[in-house]
């Protein structure tokens, strides 16, 4: 279903009765694009085909990007434009066009499954009421919760955007917001939120959730932040990376600044160094080093040891990534669970984050490491 804002766009998506909480059905479509029908133009009628000669970019990223479930980079449509012999501006969509309707858009990844707004509703109910729960406590941090409740940064933003309905989190999850509200189960979560929400304490916070013209102002405003990415060269100056000549004739090497003071919990900081590391030649031109402080990823990466982390190349399954969180740095292996999804590990803290679901300027792959 679409709904039509008052200059004639359809924005799409919210379904809405008397007394009832609003839902967003286009919520978790954070970037339409012109992939699909871009990739089908050139023959690939199937995206796995077309992913064989893009492998930079794992197939389930490939697939979110399509999906505009995730914000593409600059060098992943880049990538992908070159596959299927296109401009990569031809992959973006102008969401403000009269005929642009984000329903029309979806249906094909829709999965034919009809809604259960019941559960939809009360998923924009729980993201409400999670975010009322941080906004009353200044010590709920994102940190603070991730260490003492369990709920990883990432499943915390997805919760409170109700990027999925209650039944699809698992047992993890579930058990961290539970522990979060102070209750025995889902039935008493449920109900605590149904009277929060019967007393009014959630009504200005339903909004920011299930708000089809604001979801549609961001998608406007990540179009036109990957456009303008498109448009520089690549090549984007940094004063952090000094190239020292060597005998003429030979390769150069560079120099880049290292950053890094330890944190709790496996964070490392970006406190400026003195020290500069030498850059593998096809780390980019924004590379930089990080120191590793703690042995985060077992012994194999010592603390004492310096990393170059490449924020213009995304990380793969087998390497390693540097997250950017709240506060400073996390250090991760990237591999793939089984249901196909790159996630990321950390040893020290224990701890697994579904990397697919992060937003990619906050990933960046680690392309060296120096060892003292």
């Amino acid at each position: 279903m679409a709904a039509v804002e008052g200059n004639g766009r359809r924005t799409g998506g919210v379904d809405t009765s008397p007394g009832e909480v609003p839902v967003d059905l286009y919520r978790c479509f954070v970037f339409p694009n012109r992939m699909r029908e871009q990739r089908r133009a050139a023959g690939h009628a199937k995206l796995l085909r077309l992913a064989t000669s893009i492998p930079e970019i794992p197939y389930i990223r490939l697939s979110k990007i399509e999906r505009g479930e995730v914000v593409p980079r600059a060098d992943e449509l880049r990538r992908i434009a070159a596959a299927l012999q296109i401009t990569p501006d031809d992959l973006l969509l102008d969401i403000d066009a009269p005929d642009f309707d984000i329903a029309v858009w979806a249906q094909p990844f829709i999965d034919g499954v009809p809604a259960d707004l019941e559960e939809e509703r009360f998923a924009v109910l729980l993201g409400a009421a999670l975010r009322a729960r941080r906004t009353g406590d200044p010590t709920l941090t994102i940190a603070a919760i991730e260490r003492d409740y369990g709920l990883p940064p990432v499943n915390l933003s997805r919760v409170e955007n109700a990027q999925k309905t209650f039944d699809r989190w698992n047992h993890a999850v579930r058990d961290a917001l539970f522990r979060l509200f102070d209750v025995a189960g889902e039935t008493e979560l449920r109900a605590r939120i149904a009277a929060s929400h019967a007393a009014g304490a959630l009504d200005g916070l339903i909004g920011a959730i299930a708000n089809p013209a604001a979801r549609h102002e961001r998608s406007r405003a990540r179009i036109a932040d990957v456009a303008a990415a498109l448009k520089a060269t690549g090549d984007i100056p940094t004063p952090i990376a000094v190239p020292i000549p060597l005998v003429p004739g030979t390769a150069s090497i560079r120099f880049v600044a290292v950053f890094g003071a330890p944190m709790p919990h496996g964070l490392i900081a970006d406190t400026a160094t003195c020290e500069k590391a030498e850059a593998p030649h096809a780390a980019g031109p924004r590379a930089f080093g990080l120191k590793v402080c703690r042995a985060t990823l077992g012994g194999g990466l010592p603390g004492q040891a310096v990393v170059i982390v490449d924020p213009d190349r995304f990380p793969s399954p087998g390497g390693l990534a540097a997250l950017r969180e709240e506060g400073g740095w996390r250090l991760l292996s990237v591999g793939s669970d089984r249901d196909g999804r790159m996630m990321g590990y950390s040893s020290n803290p224990e701890m697994e984050i579904a990397l697919d679901d992060c937003a990619p300027d906050r990933l960046a792959a680690l392309v060296g490491a120096i060892f003292p």
